[in-house]
């Protein structure tokens, strides 16, 4: 029976050989078809058409010939291909799709040349699909593992070696004051003339995979035209979007996306700038906007928007200073016991209802009257009165909140 299932298998291989150059464009158009990332330029897409060509030759010898399976390895120009789709960033997820779409392909020719077999029995077509299968399937999922490690090992060696200049390019647009917006575009191959929303995406460690899905997710949420984006650190990335328009950040279903990647993923982003005032602009505000975020002890917050914090993160950079100056404002109020801090917090929502113990007591859930007992208890460790220094008292109650953990009278010892 193996004798019969082998012959009418290279029957089968001859009868897809005769076809073939058909058989590839059938199949590299498809390719294009169902996976965008398979779109490429001409010369791109050549080196496409000869990785398809090269695996089929090599199924349809394997099974012509009985080839065994450990002899099989990447054809060179499905390797280089791999290596192609590696330095254009493209997803490695992309490119093993198009593997186990080609082997669908192939199994349907293989059908459709068996039902041609003239006076085959049931048993024997049977078996010769069923070994046809096993064949092709233990030939991809060969090749595939030899891909992977193709693919990452040329992303590391492109990454290295373009990354550290990117950043370079990039660090140059950030801090040279005589480049012109004209020449910062040219330089980076990156618009100026629109609205940028710079983030700063960071993990706990290392941990490359959810840095690349923070900067996809990025580009999906705020993003209406190319992205450009540059490690920091080894746990850090910076991104920019741009887009013709000023929009809103759906901050909502960036949270939930950065929830769903995991690996304790957060996102500062700053506001949309125009120009290249923007886009230096707005990675200031996101790097601030991190600085404050990483003061929050519950880190509750997977996404902080500048605008969110601003007041605390302008004053991230001189946290003495500001610690001297609120400490004149509130006196006595800065002091470090469960008590003051209540006090502190009272007074602060009192402040952000405009001044109504009724508002306050409200959101706070406590009774008018201790509301208002709080307020005069906080006015006199101030040593001021509200009344004259309202604006002062707001500010420093607020800043003593969002920088707390940088603040000296929460430093042990």
């Amino acid at each position: 029976m193996s004798d019969a299932v082998d012959a009418v298998v290279a029957e089968i291989a001859h009868a897809i050989d005769a076809d073939l150059p058909a058989r590839t464009a059938e199949l590299t158009d498809w390719f294009v078809e169902m996976i965008p990332e398979f779109r490429h330029d001409e010369t791109v897409r050549k080196l496409m058409i000869a990785s398809t060509s090269a695996n089929l030759v090599a199924i349809l010898d394997m099974l012509s010939h009985s080839i065994p399976l450990d002899r099989i390895t990447v054809p060179p120009a499905a390797a280089e291909y791999a290596r192609r789709f590696a330095q254009h960033e493209l997803s490695l997820e992309a490119l093993l799709r198009a593997y186990r779409l080609g082997e669908h392909r192939f199994e349907q020719w293989a059908i459709e040349a068996l039902g041609r077999q003239p006076n085959i029995d049931t048993r024997l077509a049977l078996g010769v699909l069923a070994e046809l299968s096993r064949r092709t399937n233990r030939y991809i999922d060969q090749v595939i593992e030899g891909l992977i490690d193709i693919f990452e090992t040329e992303r590391r060696r492109w990454s290295s070696r373009t990354g550290a200049a990117r950043a370079a390019q990039i660090r140059l647009v950030l801090d040279s004051d005589t480049l012109t917006e004209d020449a910062a575009q040219q330089l980076l191959a990156f618009p100026m003339r629109q609205w940028h929303c710079a983030a700063v995406a960071w993990l706990p460690a290392e941990g490359a995979g959810e840095l690349q899905a923070a900067a996809r997710l990025l580009q999906e949420v705020c993003g209406r035209g190319p992205a450009l984006t540059m490690l920091a650190d080894d746990r850090t990335l910076w991104s920019w979007t741009v887009s013709t328009e000023r929009d809103d950040i759906e901050v909502e279903r960036l949270r939930s996306g950065v929830a769903a990647i995991g690996g304790g993923l957060r996102l500062a982003l700053g506001a949309p700038g125009y120009g290249l005032a923007g886009f230096r602009g707005s990675l200031r505000e996101a790097v601030r906007a991190r600085a404050v975020a990483e003061t929050d002890e519950d880190q509750s917050q997977n996404v902080v928007r500048f605008d969110d914090v601003a007041i605390a993160a302008l004053l991230t950079e001189q946290s003495d200073d500001v610690y001297r100056w609120i400490t004149r404002v509130l006196g006595d109020l800065v002091a470090d016991d469960p008590g003051t801090e209540q006090l502190r917090e009272t007074l602060r929502v009192f402040l952000d209802t405009d001044g109504s113990y009724t508002h306050a007591a409200a959101r706070l859930h406590l009774h008018k009257n201790t509301v208002h007992y709080r307020v005069r208890k906080a006015e006199e460790l101030c040593g001021r009165p509200l009344a004259e220094h309202r604006l002062e008292v707001e500010v420093a109650l607020r800043a003593a909140t969002l920088l707390r953990k940088r603040l000296p009278w929460n430093e042990p010892g």
